[in-house]
């Protein structure tokens, strides 16, 4: 699917499933966050596309769909607190998921403004 035809939900949930899988593991908790905020359907569709894609996809695709997406008005600031609460869902924010949280904060930003 392009990204340029992605949903705000579909964006979120790929999103929040890069930061899940940066330290290498979707936890129980994570999933459930992930779900709590979008649908099974999306949540499906979009994660068999995110198992499909390299680092470097996944990146370009994010940076892509948040060009794309006037949903956010130039304001990420509701994307970055759904990342943030669900690196914490499993109870801890991991370095690796702090590390691709900063990094997403500085790629998006740059790219958005």
């Amino acid at each position: 699917m392009s990204t340029n035809q992605w949903t705000k939900e579909d964006l979120v949930a790929y999103v929040l499933l890069y930061v899940a899988h940066s330290d290498l593991e979707e936890t129980k908790k994570e999933q459930q966050y992930i779900m709590s905020r979008v649908d099974a359907t999306t949540y499906e569709h979009i994660k068999e596309e995110f198992d499909n894609d390299n680092d470097y996809q996944s990146i370009s695709k994010i940076v892509d769909a948040v060009q794309h997406e006037h949903l956010y008005n130039n304001n990420l600031d509701e994307l970055f607190a759904d990342i943030k609460l669900m690196a914490f869902a499993d109870g801890e924010m991991s370095q690796m998921e702090l590390a691709i949280y900063h990094y997403l904060k500085k790629i998006l930003k740059k790219d958005n403004n």
